[in-house]
């Protein structure tokens, strides 16, 4: 389907670009949402008649969104999460997780503008990308640990699994005995059922 783009969408084109994407992606989302009008003759006119309001409207928008992108921009936000010894979280954080701990920290985002590519399932420090606009993106970092300390490791630049790794191996050592012959307690032990007759 042809439509005619009334904002910049990402990977797709610019304010009044005439655009071939699939019917569901225009029909589920693009067209509900507002963000572009089917290519015909009409819509082409009004597109035209009205292009100044659009541009400016987005100009608005861009604006408002920069403003915005003051307060949010370079934020690090911490959630505390149980995790197993390797580090993989029990669950997952989720953006409702990143915009709660956002508004906790005095930045308004809405759950549709930040950006997940996957879920986050382990602990670290993970950077997030929260679209304020579609010509506005910031970054944002999420601290994930097991518990405030970790936390604040983490915050100074330590990769707490590596450490903790090295800790569990440095506690680890094997007794060596240099008179001890490898595999002799199996091989006795084989020797021993040959030896018994069967029944």
């Amino acid at each position: 389907m042809d439509v005619i783009l009334l904002e910049r969408v990402e990977k797709l084109g610019a304010i009044g670009d005439v655009v071939t994407v699939k019917n569901g992606f225009a029909r589920n989302y693009l067209l509900p949402r507002k963000k572009a009008l089917r290519a015909n003759e009409a819509n082409r006119k009004l597109f035209e008649a009205n292009r100044a309001k659009i541009e400016s409207d987005n100009a608005e928008r861009r604006t408002a969104a920069q403003a915005s992108a003051q307060g949010v921009d370079g934020k690090t936000v911490q959630l505390i999460r149980q995790a197993s010894n390797t580090g993989q979280l029990y669950g997952s954080v989720s953006a409702r997780d990143i915009v709660e701990a956002l508004e906790a920290d005095g930045a308004k985002v809405a759950k549709s503008q930040v950006v997940l590519d996957r879920p986050i399932k382990s602990i670290g420090m993970h950077e997030v990308r929260v679209v304020l606009h579609a010509e506005v993106a910031v970054t944002v970092k999420v601290n994930v640990a097991r518990s405030p300390e970790e936390a604040e490791l983490q915050a100074q630049g330590v990769d707490v699994m590596a450490q903790m790794f090295e800790r569990d191996n440095a506690g680890f050592t094997e007794d060596y005995d240099p008179n001890a012959e490898p595999g002799t307690i199996a091989e006795e032990g084989e020797a021993e059922a040959e030896q018994t007759p069967a029944a």
